[in-house]
């Protein structure tokens, strides 16, 4: 590599860190063409017909080769983000320029991979012909119109409204009379849209880190050239993205005391997706300041949710819709149970147990989504009224992580919702950052194995096959770069050593 290349690619003095970002850009050019043979398309996409995409998409060679190519390079991708956190530990001066040039780098080709992980984005161009149609999102789903499922939505939208705010089903709407019936090219218009939000993340989850004295550039690290984060919010394409950058924005703004912007752009996030709106409360608490009394914070919850209703309706009437997302969010709860949620697992073996019986099992996961929601509301209420001011982001992260680790239904995502704030608050270098490590681990393998796109006459014999090679190569990949990697071993035990509640079982 020439001196002016490597100058584009990272600044001295942290050496080595040249390779690494280089690594990170093979890794994610990996998961590029790994797409291809993987990743969702519309029946109706010209690249159905292209021999390339044929090749690699009816062939059971090609799709195998596709699948490793995307697991390999989800973890080599992996390894440079572990590698990059080694060389810039002291996190000193220019070390947020080489996180946020690596997220950059990494990101690049993930821009026009085809969709992966998951196929969500195929769901808001047919919410943006529901609304161009003049139909109810919020009550009619996509399969009221016509030609749905040749549009590549999954079937699950076919019945159900859409849990996302009005804000974005005007988004929605843009982009379906702007790409004018290209489905390939809305996707790419909703990924731009996902990148807005990526980048409102390493804007200002660096600047949230040092409001609390935590290192921008290793928030940064841990959250924005995450992985997960960049395969979620880039490749997969998900509106999340923005609803996550917006509520990043909005909570730095209160804290710098903009309370009355706070609420605009927390208002936008949350006519992304409601879930935010957990976080009013806790913005309302910040704009009132360190030393207000109760008599004061309470009218500051006035103000904010004042502000926050006049934009509400304002949206409402201008689109319509009024308020049907809030009866969406009342009682949407996604489909079904996944086992990697807490309650989803709970759920799952209580209706095990009463089948076994021969008992009805209709109502446990009503009993249990409820009683869920109910806890994480009373959790999220108590983190309002008690604590110190200068633990108030963290405490609205907590109450925020309450709310989505006590529903049945947890997607990998989902969790991307909340590291921000966990992040910029600090993350110690214990048990706490090698959860972090070992989740992403997890939901990695999880999702390099999930949800790979394989043409129905291929399905029955292809899936279980690349299914089992992608976590083979998932488990082998992460057995040595936490146990034989020279580089990367030492992570893990040094993290299990500064543990002191563990150090001290030990003793």
């Amino acid at each position: 590599m020439s001196a002016s290349k490597a100058e584009v690619l990272a600044p001295q003095p942290y050496a080595g860190v040249n390779k690494t970002l280089l690594s990170g850009i093979i890794g994610s050019s990996m998961i590029l063409f790994g797409s291809f043979g993987t990743g969702w398309l519309a029946s109706v996409s010209p690249l159905n017909r292209d021999p390339f995409f044929i090749m690699v998409r009816t062939e059971a060679a090609g799709v195998t080769i596709c699948v490793m190519l995307l697991t390999l390079g989800c973890w080599l991708l992996f390894r440079a983000w572990w590698r990059l956190g080694q060389k810039l530990k002291t996190w000193g001066k220019g070390s947020l320029k080489i996180v946020q040039r690596a997220v950059m780098l990494w990101s690049i080709p993930m821009l026009i991979a085809l969709p992966i992980m998951s196929r969500d984005v195929f769901a808001y161009i047919g919410q943006g012909r529901l609304v161009d149609a003049g139909q109810d999102p919020y009550v009619d789903g996509i399969s009221s119109l016509n030609n749905w499922f040749q549009l590549g939505a999954d079937t699950m939208w076919a019945q159900d409204g859409t849990p996302y705010g009005p804000l974005f089903l005007t988004i929605e709407y843009i982009v379906v009379n702007i790409v004018g019936g290209s489905n390939d090219a809305a996707v790419l218009a909703f990924r731009a849209i996902a990148v807005i939000g990526v980048l409102l993340c390493l804007r200002y989850v660096p600047k949230l880190a040092e409001l609390h004295s935590v290192s921008g550039a290793k928030a940064t690290w841990m959250t924005v050239a995450n992985p997960l984060f960049l395969v979620n919010f880039v490749a997969s394409a998900h509106n999340d993205a923005l609803m996550t950058g917006l509520s990043v924005w909005a909570v730095y703004l209160a804290c710098k005391r903009h309370g009355f912007w706070a609420i605009v752009v927390l208002a936008a996030s949350i006519g992304v997706k409601p879930i935010t709106l957990v976080l009013l409360p806790f913005i309302g608490l910040l704009w009132a300041g360190p030393e207000a009394k109760w008599p004061r914070r309470f009218l500051y919850w006035f103000y904010s949710g004042s502000i926050f209703l006049v934009l509400m309706t304002l949206v409402g009437w201008l689109n319509g819709y009024w308020f049907g997302w809030l009866s969406v969010l009342l009682n949407y709860t996604g489909t079904g149970v996944s086992v990697v949620a807490p309650l989803g697992m709970l759920t799952i073996a209580l209706q095990g147990i009463f089948g076994s019986f021969g008992m009805e099992t209709d109502w446990v996961l009503s009993v249990i989504k409820n009683g869920g929601r109910l806890l994480g509301v009373g959790l999220a209420i108590v983190l309002m009224f008690r604590g110190k001011y200068s633990h108030l982001v963290q405490r609205m992260g907590i109450a925020y992580a309450a709310i989505v680790v006590l529903s049945p239904v947890i997607q990998p995502w989902y969790l991307l919702w909340l590291l921000p704030f966990f992040a910029a608050t600090g993350l110690r270098d214990d048990w706490q950052m090698l959860w972090l490590h070992l989740t992403t681990i997890f939901f990695l393998a999880y999702q390099a194995a999930d949800q790979i796109f394989v043409w129905q006459f291929l399905q029955e014999v292809l899936v279980p096959r690349v299914q089992l090679i992608s976590w083979g190569i998932s488990i082998l990949c992460a057995l040595y770069l936490v146990f034989l990697d020279p580089k990367t071993k030492k992570i893990c035990p040094e993290l299990l050593s500064s543990t002191n509640w563990l150090k001290k079982k030990v003793k």
